[in-house]
């Protein structure tokens, strides 16, 4: 990992240096950055609906009266869960389509 940011920083120098104000190097690395950052949430989203789930379903198998209240507590659950990668999406479209680093 840190041979990236090592990378990534080294990297920066040139994107600086370049002779069009470093343009495309700011865009190559909006791109890296909103792939790296919607895979991340994703992760971290699928992670987060997988243990609600599971909890969901433990708590059914032990009280099944409780089935629909968990039920729906669950469904709360994955959609702000669902909200968070949403949002990470909203703010990639940003970084790609107007960039707020190219001045």
């Amino acid at each position: 990992m840190k041979k990236i940011v090592l990378l990534m920083l080294a990297f920066a120098g040139f994107a600086f240096a370049a002779g069009n104000g470093g343009e495309d190097m700011i865009k190559a690395y909006s791109v890296v950055a909103a792939g790296i950052g919607l895979g991340l949430a994703a992760l971290g989203g699928a992670i987060g609906m997988g243990n609600t789930a599971a909890a969901t379903i433990a708590g059914t198998a032990r009280n099944p009266g409780l089935g629909g209240k968990l039920m729906t507590t669950m469904f709360i659950a994955i959609a702000l869960v669902e909200a968070q990668v949403i949002y990470t999406l909203v703010i990639a479209l940003i970084a790609l389509y107007a960039n707020p680093f190219l001045g």
